[in-house]
């Protein structure tokens, strides 16, 4: 059976050491958040998450959700674990106060999301998109909407989803034909069926708010034509009590290959009342507030995973013993060694440690930059931290998922025949991992998204003022980090040179630049974790302790054996797209 214990050190150490979190507490919003405090979060965080919500990971995907006539029921335990987790403050973390959360930074709620994920990825999906619906409404909402909905949305006693896709629509939400026909009242009644919705229905809160995309009559065609609307599970009084049921319908749930814990579900709204969120037609970019949200969290999601078979494989590889090093292969004893002597089991471990504590870096840096951007009071220095977060963000949903794939594969490799098999909980994070390549914009959208919007935004400065950034840090770097420096300079030279070609290629033919789209942002984000393992390298010089030790064997593996992915990946970029495109569909089939 797998185990998570979370990684409560590790995240101390990024949050205080390399990223300096105590320095949003010149914020007067985040006065309160000492490191003390977040020490104190933390380890509270990992008691309740690790002791009540991870030990129902494997029950939970083995029961799954279960749908009876409509009504959908959690796996045992997962209702009274989310009520003592909502009870305990964790959803409201990093809320507003004045809607009963608790003003505390992102950053430090991304550290919660992380050992949530990592202890059950399928249970942080129900909190998990209710943070995306009370940033939408916080953006967009009216005033009155705020009011009825926010707290409950930060208490938790109420959930919420983004209904988007549609049969047949798929991630082109152009296509989208739901209606919403308005009302003398002021409402919207919304017809129409939503497929793929997360948390859709569920038994663990005594209300779901869904945000439904819907066209209203006359509507222009496309994206530009598509309005949100709030439609709630049970309709609210005036008085904030529950009322009716919204003709809102759950038809069937979805039997799939992971995340069996959460409920994805059919939604069939007919004739449901809703009601508009912001303008109309201004649905896409209401949206994109939630998804940005969502798609930070499905990071954390791939991060959590990647942590949880890292955790696993290095015990398992203490433990397991068979046969014995190369160095001792003369002897005559039968006797055999614990398989964390073998050159490839290291090789695998090493792999999964750089990728996923350096993704750990990025992520929570990523967190800081939202916290900075929405509340710093220098506008110069939120505009710059907002353009590192619409930078990082597809780096953080596509690449860090990547890596929870490929970490969650070398873990059931790690372990061998013995992680294929069921009983050991390996082949679980390889299945549950999958999925966040998928939604909230699959991966190859968010390498679109970087190549076609993300490198050209602001006059293209975004990639150029990062490049600058990690060129400072190496420039700053002393001679005991040589061993990253210098490939790093060969790597953030191979990347620019990529970008440029990137650019150029676009305006010749944007097939070129899709066909390299996937390769790049792997690239961007090997590149992107160098420049933290670099920045853990400085902080860990020098100090005594197993801890900073294993964080320079870690960067110097980083360094020598991932970083280099870079100089195969670039040329296979600047090859262009014509052995993609060129072959007629008929050959290739």
């Amino acid at each position: 059976m797998a185990e998570y214990k979370s990684p409560v050190r590790d995240m101390e150490f990024v949050l205080n050491e390399l990223i300096h979190v105590e320095s949003l507490t010149e914020i007067k919003k985040f006065e309160d958040a000492t490191p003390d405090i977040i020490s104190g979060v933390l380890e509270e965080a990992a008691k309740q998450i690790d002791g009540t919500i991870g030990v129902l990971n494997e029950s939970g995907d083995a029961q799954g959700a279960r749908l009876n006539d409509g009504e959908v029921t959690t796996p045992d335990g997962f209702k009274e674990a989310y009520a003592a987790y909502a009870e305990s403050g964790w959803i409201g973390l990093d809320k507003d106060v004045e809607f009963d959360g608790q003003g505390l930074p992102h950053t430090l709620a991304t550290a919660v999301t992380d050992m949530l994920s990592g202890a059950n990825a399928a249970f942080s999906l129900y909190p998990g998109l209710s943070n995306g619906a009370y940033e939408a409404l916080k953006a967009h909402g009216t005033q009155a909407q705020k009011d009825m909905y926010m707290s409950h949305l930060s208490l938790g006693d109420w959930s919420g989803t983004m209904c988007l896709t549609e049969p047949g629509a798929g991630s082109d939400l152009g296509q989208v034909r739901t209606k919403a026909v308005p009302q003398k009242d002021g409402s919207y009644l919304i017809e129409g069926s939503k497929i793929f919705i997360t948390a859709g229905e569920h038994d663990l809160t005594d209300n779901i708010l869904h945000l439904v995309l819907a066209r209203t009559p006359g509507a222009p065609e496309g994206i530009r034509g598509i309005s949100m609307f709030i439609a709630p599970k049970f309709m609210v009084n005036d008085d904030g009590s529950l009322s009716e049921r919204n003709d809102i319908v759950c038809p069937s749930i979805e039997e799939k290959m992971g995340i069996h814990g959460s409920c994805t579900c059919v939604l069939n709204f007919n004739e449901a009342r809703g009601y508009l969120v912001g303008e109309l037609n201004k649905g896409i970019q209401n949206m994109f507030v939630m998804m940005n949200s969502a798609r930070l969290m499905v990071g954390m999601q791939g991060l959590g995973v990647a942590e949880r078979a890292t955790q696993n494989a290095i015990t398992y590889a203490k433990e397991r013993k068979q046969g014995r090093p190369l160095t001792r292969k003369a002897e005559s004893s039968f006797d055999s060694d614990t398989i964390i002597v073998h050159p490839d089991v290291r090789r695998m471990l090493l792999t999964m440690k750089s990728l996923t504590e350096g993704c750990r870096m990025m992520a929570y840096d990523t967190a800081k930059h939202v916290d900075l951007s929405e509340n710093h009071a220098d506008g110069a220095l939120r505009a710059a931290s907002k353009a590192r977060v619409d930078l990082m963000t597809p780096i953080c949903k596509g690449f860090i998922t990547d890596v929870g794939v490929e970490v969650a594969g070398l873990g059931v490799q790690v372990y061998g025949g013995h992680g294929y098999i069921k009983e050991n909980g390996m082949e679980q994070n390889l299945r549950d991992s999958k999925i966040f390549c998928i939604y909230e914009g699959t991966n190859g959208i968010q390498a679109m998204d970087l190549i076609g919007r993300k490198l050209s935004m602001n006059g293209g400065t975004l990639p150029k003022d990062f490049f600058a950034d990690i060129k400072a840090e190496m420039e700053s770097a002393g001679s005991e980090q040589s061993f990253i420096t210098a490939p790093l300079t060969a790597a953030l030279e191979a990347l620019e040179t990529a970008t440029d070609w990137l650019i150029e290629s676009k305006q010749q033919s944007p097939n070129h630049s899709a066909a390299a789209a996937a390769d790049y942002l792997q690239v961007f984000g090997l590149v992107t974790l160098g420049y933290y393992w670099l920045r853990a390298t400085k902080v860990a010089t020098g100090k005594d302790g197993a801890f900073y030790q294993g964080k320079l064997a870690t960067a110097t593996f980083f360094a020598t054996k991932l970083l280099p992915r870079v100089h195969g990946l670039v040329p296979v970029i600047m090859a262009g797209g014509d052995c993609v495109m060129n072959p007629e569909e008929d050959v290739i089939l």
